[in-house]
């Protein structure tokens, strides 16, 4: 698959999970291509398989069957080492429960993330307009306890993006906020894409929430649907 395709594209997608002696499918042949700078919220209740499928194309976990291609590259065909630099480098992720280190500064929070990609830990200048645009450049010195929800999940925005990913993966972003502070993160996921141009897939199971994407996919019991 070329490099000038997709950045992502998903092909026959199964996966099965093993609960005893019963087979779980997740998935059941999911088949899905985003582009280029593409915002593409995908939408479906709770066992739908939407977050088994982010979890598959964030190379987080194996599928049973079919394929997924991230710029034009095989994950499978892939070494586990190869794989976490892709996670370290050019994929970010943010989830619903911001998995920010207590002990840290959001400062620190975000400077880890660069010292995992073996990346200068200072923070450059066009990052810091992007810390403005989160409206959380004067909150660096803060630990997470010492800040709301919705600035605690900006700072775990800002974390996935501080590499310059092409693609950012978010899982239910706005799942533990109220719906004022919701609508400030899904702003900012507008604006990182419209400004930095970035891929972002989102999962939600909120339509609202879906409905600031380019294109809108609905999932429900393993299968995307009409």
């Amino acid at each position: 698959m070329s490099e000038n395709g997709p950045v992502i594209s998903i092909r026959d997608l199964h996966k099965i999970y093993r609960m005893g002696e019963v087979d779980v499918a997740a998935l059941r042949g999911v088949n899905l291509d985003v582009e280029r700078g593409e915002f593409v919220a995908v939408v479906g209740p709770s066992g739908s398989g939407k977050s088994t499928m982010f979890h598959i194309v964030g190379g987080l976990t194996p599928p049973t069957s079919g394929e997924v291609y991230v710029h034009g590259r095989n994950l499978a065909d892939m070494t586990e080492v190869e794989r976490t630099r892709m996670r370290r480098t050019e994929v970010g992720f943010v989830f619903q429960k911001y998995n920010l280190l207590p002990t840290l500064t959001a400062r620190d929070n975000i400077a880890i993330a660069r010292h995992i990609a073996g990346k200068p830990l200072e923070l450059d200048d066009g990052f810091r307009e992007v810390l403005d645009l989160l409206g959380i450049g004067h909150r660096l010195d803060h630990k997470p306890s010492a800040m709301s929800g919705g600035e605690q999940q900006r700072v775990a925005i800002a974390r996935a993006i501080v590499n310059h990913p092409s693609i950012l993966l978010a899982d239910e972003p706005t799942g533990n906020l109220d719906t004022k502070t919701s609508e400030a993160v899904l702003s900012i996921l507008r604006g990182l894409n419209e400004r930095l141009g970035q891929t972002i897939l989102m999962i939600t199971h909120n339509p609202d929430a879906a409905a600031v994407a380019d294109r809108i996919v609905h999932m429900r019991d393993g299968r995307i649907v009409p």
